[in-house]
């Protein structure tokens, strides 16, 4: 499965469609901006297939290279960019400790409780090996930001863990994305990173751990991103 980890059983069409149908109920209270994000996520997809992922660099929406000044260390803000497909959010995350000191984030063993099967996170890049990002689809029903985010090391509720207010599912970003709380049995995908420390540019390069939720494979069942070179970066205000 695009040499991934993985022993999930292939999820057929109208099941998918399903859940996610669950998932728009789950979040509607949520706000227009998460349904709207959820119903995108809903829409029937345009066919497309990869021999292999792309290697896209990561862009602000001014059309300039995200630099390591432009990620905040314990932001609040949600920072999202789609990949491999067209509304797919991936989160980018800066990751310090509690004084918001960037943290080195090293490869770690995840366990995917499903299965008991396990993968090798990706670890962190960057000059401080603090920049991590994954799937900000939730795995459990497939609810998107800004219902499901990051919480800062010095939030009150759920510090330095990603957090789905849809159903409760936790999971700790500083060791791949494991899961931490249910009803989630599987990790958040890893979104693999690559550093240029000549340019100080990021780029993404691929997936590693289990299938993003509503797919049979990561590279196939949605739409194209516009660009075949960059994906740009937006944000988010979470809700609480």
């Amino acid at each position: 499965m695009n040499g991934k980890n993985d022993a999930d059983e292939p999820v057929d069409k109208d099941r998918r469609n399903f859940f996610k149908f669950l998932g728009v109920a789950a979040i509607a209270a949520g706000g227009i901006g998460a349904l709207r994000g959820v119903l995108e996520n809903v829409s029937p997809p345009i066919t497309s297939a990869f021999s292999s992922f792309p290697t896209l660099l990561l862009y602000s929406q001014a059309g300039k290279p995200i630099g390591t000044s432009d990620l905040k260390v314990n932001n609040s803000t949600i920072v999202l960019f789609d990949y491999p497909l067209q509304n797919e959010p991936n989160f980018l995350l800066r990751l310090g400790d509690s004084s918001n000191n960037d943290q080195a984030i090293d490869p770690t063993t995840v366990t995917i409780p499903a299965t008991g099967k396990t993968f090798k996170s990706s670890g962190g890049v960057g000059p401080y090996k603090s920049v991590v990002a994954s799937s900000a689809i939730c795995q459990h029903l497939g609810c998107i930001p800004p219902i499901i985010h990051f919480y800062p090391p010095s939030s009150s509720s759920y510090p330095g863990k990603v957090h789905c207010n849809c159903h409760g599912s936790t999971y700790d970003p500083y060791k791949g994305f494991a899961v931490v709380t249910g009803p989630t049995t599987h990790p958040l995908p890893n979104t693999v990173l690559a550093y240029d420390s000549s340019k100080d540019q990021y780029s993404v390069t691929s997936l590693v751990g289990p299938t993003i939720y509503g797919h049979s494979s990561d590279l196939s069942g949605g739409s194209l991103l516009p660009s075949s070179t960059y994906t740009e970066i937006t944000t988010l205000t979470p809700t609480s």
